[in-house]
């Protein structure tokens, strides 16, 4: 379709921004058409009284409804809503549950650690010391072999308790 052909400007040639301010008034008057016809509507007293009678009967058929659904054991809309809402909230009140766990999980994983850090080093030092104790034996036994009977010269004999 060409710009010839347009039935909102009806002009050939028109740049955009005409039709744009076209559509923009029309577009406006429109919506105050629709605003006017819902006031004169709303202050319109058979009208008025139409809608509250509809709304009336409305919520007559919610209550009916829901006694019919009470008395066959069946839970209502409402009923199944409160329920889905209850259960979020038990939901997201399980996951913070589960979020202070996992965190206390990982404290007492990092206070299990530091308690048993000085009991592993304390195993650690006294292997060190055991195997230090088995070589100074190696090493005096060692010393023993190579040493005259009579002992190393200018050393008082060894005394042995009897026991």
């Amino acid at each position: 379709m060409s710009s010839a052909d347009d039935p909102l400007t009806g002009a050939a040639g028109d740049s955009q921004e005409e039709r744009s301010g076209l559509r923009a008034r029309i577009a406006g008057q429109a919506e105050d058409a629709i605003g006017k016809l819902a006031d004169d509507l709303l202050e319109n007293p058979v009208f008025n009284s139409a809608l509250t009678s509809a709304f009336a009967a409305r919520e007559k058929m919610a209550q009916a409804q829901q006694s019919a659904m009470g008395a066959l054991n069946i839970p209502s809309a409402s009923d199944l809503e409160k329920l889905a809402r209850r259960l979020r909230s038990i939901s997201q009140r399980l996951e913070e549950v589960e979020d202070g766990v996992e965190t206390l999980g990982v404290k007492l994983d990092s206070m299990s650690d530091a308690a048993d850090r000085p009991a592993r080093d304390l195993g650690e030092r006294l292997d060190r010391i055991e195997s230090r104790i088995d070589q100074l034996a190696r090493d005096v036994a060692g010393l023993r072999r190579e040493a005259p009977a009579g002992g190393l010269a200018g050393e008082p004999p060894a005394i042995v308790p009897e026991g």
